[in-house]
């Protein structure tokens, strides 16, 4: 019995889709699960559990302003949930607009809990570590542990909230707030087309994007972009050759020239990149990567067909709802802009 053309080219399409499957499974890329408990298991912290006490609790801190000495930079002021979960400059700015000394872009903050470390130097391990830096950093937030202490402790509505999050005995205190952001912080997390593409739908990428994806995989990007994050580790960068914009700020990494790979989980939102901001188009840091970490050319239709596998990482992001932060007292902390 003979099989019609049109039948063959299905089941070729379906054989060549699968594979491709495979090939980006084998690779060591994988999928955000679709199940809330699977996903759990994944970015809880048993140390610090989630419950949407916490959670909702978290949120208000993070976009609550007065938690900085200036009264006027929020966690969302260069992780804007709105966006991309970056600030979109090439380096933060933060306490009476200071541009951050070394150099350095805000990363985002979108499926950090799937790293490994936190921080372009990975001297954090995780999310609820990372919380206490920007808060303190004088060219950040600006803020001393009291300031934050005494914020929190002077808005009685905050109080009732910590209560209910962690029962009547809690002492409100510098780390048990920042805990609390990075409760919130872990539930970040932005399912994409690409996870359905490696679970249930390999029709969920159109053909430019799986032509990207295959692509991606043969130059061998998966070496360093791998994972749920498609990043997320720690790397030598420069490995083949000088990044063309290293002068611009004095960031080498870590002591052992080590630097955080950046999630690709919407990457298509978080321009300009790098860690240093200098690359403004996501076809030039295609290109670039590819010469100084893999030693390879990568042409601009490549460039392009990788772009393209991009789109798919861009994902669903959790709806926030309304946000009302409580009213201050007098008892508040007034802003300080010096």
């Amino acid at each position: 019995m003979k099989i019609p053309l049109l039948g063959t080219l299905l089941i070729t399409s379906s054989m060549m889709a699968s594979s491709l499957v495979n090939e980006a499974k084998n690779a060591g890329l994988m999928p955000i699960p679709d199940s809330k408990i699977k996903l759990y298991k994944l970015i809880d912290n048993v140390k610090n559990p989630i419950t949407d006490a916490k959670v909702n609790l978290g949120k208000q801190l993070f976009f609550d302003p007065r938690l900085s000495k200036s009264g006027l930079i929020s966690c969302n002021f260069c992780h804007n949930l709105n966006a991309g979960g970056t600030d979109n400059l090439e380096a933060a700015v933060g306490h009476i607009w200071t541009t951050n000394p070394h150099h350095l872009n805000s990363p985002t903050v979108f499926n950090a809990v799937f790293a490994s470390s936190q921080f372009w130097d990975g001297r954090d391990p995780d999310l609820e570590k990372q919380a206490q830096g920007p808060i303190q950093a004088a060219p950040e937030m600006a803020a001393t542990k009291k300031h934050v202490e005494d914020v929190v402790n002077s808005i009685p509505e905050y109080v009732k909230s910590f209560k209910n999050a962690y029962g009547q005995d809690v002492k409100i205190n510098f780390t048990k707030v920042t805990d609390t952001i990075a409760t919130f912080e872990r539930t970040l997390v932005t399912p994409a087309r690409f996870d359905k593409f490696l679970t249930t739908n390999e029709n969920s990428l159109n053909a430019q994007e799986k032509k990207g994806l295959k692509t991606f995989i043969d130059k061998g990007c998966t070496t360093c972009h791998n994972g749920i994050a498609l990043g997320g580790s720690m790397q030598t960068f420069g490995l083949i050759a000088k990044y063309k914009y290293e002068s611009l700020g004095d960031f080498r990494g870590d002591k052992n020239g080590m630097v955080k790979v950046p999630t690709l989980r919407n990457i298509t939102q978080t321009a300009p990149y790098f860690h240093n901001g200098a690359i403004k188009t996501l076809e030039e840091a295609i290109v670039e990567m590819g010469r100084i970490q893999l030693g390879v050319k990568i042409t601009k239709n490549e460039a392009k067909d990788i772009k393209a596998f991009f789109g798919a990482l861009e994902g669903k992001k959790p709806y926030l709802g309304k946000i009302n932060l409580p009213n201050s007292t007098d008892k508040t902390p007034k802003p300080n802009l010096k």
